[in-house]
């Protein structure tokens, strides 16, 4: 008998699900699992960081003009994200609310294929999927999940197979985006006049739900369809990004764009920065937030988080998986909180003898925005199964100064210097797979220091400022 995984969604076989922190499944091109206080911050801390963007150079973007971008009014002072009974309204209206408020002559009397999962919800918590299905302007005749599934509850590199989704009395059917098929299928783009892509990302090049948004807008360019992004907050704010660009050699489902492992921006702006820079030309729309600023974390949004993946349960994962998710998806001896209650929250090795020493160490470095405690757990699956491993919690405590990639890269070094060949990393295809390139690997191996290492990606990271600026909507 089929297995029902949320309200209205059938499979074909049981799939049972977990933390996507999972290590075999990251071989080859599989993805890492997209699987500390949340306290706000200082408005001092806030012009830090709007400075240390400024230096770097990045003008305010302004709407590429080949792409409409909705809802371009000021965000009014009460947004009307909320209903009657929902939450109290939040500081940002999601694209969703903005669409079916005041775009809604985009999808009306429209056959729509929707690309989503269960973490699309607008502003009361109601799911982007039911609302366009319950919405009498709107027909549903298409669903395409990313991976996880449209429950978010399959484990990496796992989608949908054979689903449909039951509402209404209404049975629609749903394609995985992962494993078999990557793009949607020609045939069912013939059924529909638009597709919609809504899902929250996290804000990383290794997530896959934006490697999923530029292999369905190559697909929507091919069918001849226009595509709507209805855009969502980067948790990790739009100020921030870091790392080198991927380079083509390593081009996969965790690195499908030309970005750097964190590229500050929305899912809205991603899709601008592909359609031009990768010159897919597709029909696209961006209907975008109102009240959403770049110095926004997800914490300063007034939204509810909803789990985007296994893994990332809560805004302060979301924040840490680039961290430690950098570390321990690159294919070393260590874990990255996998198999336990606190995914990416820690970091630790067998290896490791006495975890004071290690926090110790990491607490010296100085990293903005958070603190290492020392500790020892034992994860109930997968790596390091029922053994004590020592380590470190991450504890995020200003989540706007918190650099994630910086802090993946001072962790590895650490270890490195600590522990030396006790921290085996014996794929380098895979590091190289993760971080973008082959030469970060042998720099770790040669000692050298994080500020080193920033430095040989830093004029690679210029560029990509210098075109990221053109495609971004918020100020």
């Amino acid at each position: 008998m089929a297995k029902s995984l949320l309200p209205g969604l059938v499979l074909g076989a049981l799939i049972l699900s977990g933390c996507g922190n999972d290590s075999a499944a990251r071989n080859n091109n599989q993805p890492l699992c997209p699987c500390p206080s949340d306290a706000g911050t200082a408005e001092a801390q806030r012009a830090e960081t709007q400075r240390a963007e400024t230096q770097r150079g990045q003008p305010q973007g302004a709407p590429c003009p080949e792409v409409e971008v909705a809802a371009k009014a000021p965000a009014p002072d009460n947004p009307s994200g909320a209903r009657a009974g929902g939450p109290k309204a939040p500081a940002v209206k999601l694209g969703i609310d903005v669409l079916l408020d005041s775009r809604a002559d985009l999808v009306e009397g429209k056959k729509v294929g929707l690309i989503t999962n269960s973490s699309a919800v607008d502003g009361a918590l109601a799911m982007t999927v039911d609302r366009l299905i319950d919405d009498p302007r709107v027909k549903v005749v298409q669903l395409y999940s990313p991976e996880h599934g449209l429950a978010g509850a399959m484990r990496n590199g796992q989608s949908d197979k054979e689903a449909s989704y039951e509402r209404g009395g209404r049975k629609i059917p749903v394609q995985g985006l992962t494993g078999d098929r990557w793009q949607p299928s020609p045939e069912s783009l013939r059924k529909i006049d638009v597709l919609i892509f809504d899902i929250q990302d996290i804000g990383s090049r290794t997530y896959t739900y934006i490697s999923t948004l530029g292999l369905a807008m190559q697909a929507a360019r091919a069918a001849k369809v226009p595509i709507i992004v209805l855009d969502r907050p980067n948790p990790l704010g739009g100020l921030v990004f870091e790392g080198p660009i991927r380079e083509d050699q390593y081009k996969s489902f965790i690195g499908w764009g030309p970005l750097p492992v964190s590229h500050g921006m929305t899912a809205g702006e991603v899709a601008r920065f592909y359609n031009e820079e990768l010159k897919i030309g597709c029909e696209l729309i961006v209907v975008e937030m109102e009240g959403w600023r770049r110095q926004m974390v997800w914490q300063d949004t007034g939204l509810t988080w909803v789990p985007t993946s296994p893994g990332i349960p809560h805004p302060h994962n979301a924040q840490l998986y680039i961290a430690t998710g950098m570390v321990g998806g690159s294919g070393p001896n260590v874990n990255e909180g996998g198999g336990n209650s606190m995914p990416f929250e820690l970091i630790g090795a067998l290896f490791v003898d006495d975890p004071r020493i290690l926090a110790d160490r990491l607490n010296a470095a100085g990293l903005p925005g958070l603190t290492f405690r020392p500790l020892i757990y034992r994860p109930w699956g997968r790596q390091f199964k029922d053994m004590d491993v020592a380590g470190v919690h991450l504890m995020v405590h200003d989540p706007a100064a918190f650099r994630p990639l910086r802090t993946a890269l001072t962790i590895l070094t650490t270890l490195q210097a600590l522990y030396g060949d006790e921290l085996v990393i014996d794929d380098d295809r895979r590091f190289g797979r993760t971080w973008g390139n082959d030469w970060i690997l042998p720099m770790i191996r040669r000692g050298k220091t994080p500020a080193e290492i920033e430095a040989r990606w830093a004029p690679e990271l210029d560029a990509f400022a210098q075109k990221r600026a053109r495609h971004l909507i918020y100020p």
